[in-house]
């Protein structure tokens, strides 16, 4: 059976090295580093995020995964972090939603080609408790050069499920 890092990868040669890294961030050993992560940064309530550290997989290191995978601009591995019945809703792109594997290829391949020098750079990253199911937030740079606010929701088994995004402003919990 492949491994995790192996669907990843999704057989291409260019997302290797990327897949390699990545390896280190998906096997943490149990919730204690995210924790103390969570601890300091957010410096919040724990009980939800304690719930969701506890989940059968790592939703922070899945998004740290992902955003190495748009680094890297592998787009295989990119779609294997997604159910093959995820969506995106992009507040940039209007009121259209992009569901499944082949409307989310459509959507990231220029936006990966295109890319500025320092897109999908970090700005910050911490989970999101609006509801029961396990969630991160993510800040970061867009592909164009410009902050972008992410939310991810996830299946069951670790797969994004559900992403919708808009540009980050300051002064606004935008998306």
């Amino acid at each position: 059976m492949p491994s995790r890092l192996d669907r990843l990868a999704g057989g291409a040669s260019h997302c290797n090295h990327v897949c390699d890294r990545l390896m280190n961030l998906t096997c943490v050993e149990g919730s204690t580093q995210i924790l103390s992560l969570v601890r300091r940064r957010r410096g919040a309530t724990l009980e939800r995020e304690v719930m969701m550290l506890n989940a059968a997989f790592d939703p922070v290191a899945v998004v740290v995964d992902w955003l190495d995978l748009c680094r890297a601009r592998c787009l295989d591995g990119l779609l294997n972090l997604h159910d093959a019945r995820a969506s995106l809703q992009c507040a940039c792109d209007g009121p259209y939603i992009y569901q499944g594997h082949e409307d989310l290829a459509r959507y990231w391949s220029p936006r990966l080609q295109k890319a500025v020098p320092h897109a999908f750079s970090l700005i910050e990253l911490f989970p999101d408790n609006t509801d029961d199911s396990p969630g991160v937030v993510l800040d970061y740079i867009g592909y164009d050069g410009k902050p972008v606010r992410i939310r991810f929701r996830f299946t069951k088994d670790g797969k994004i499920a559900r992403t919708v995004c808009a540009p980050l402003h300051h002064s606004s919990k935008a998306a």
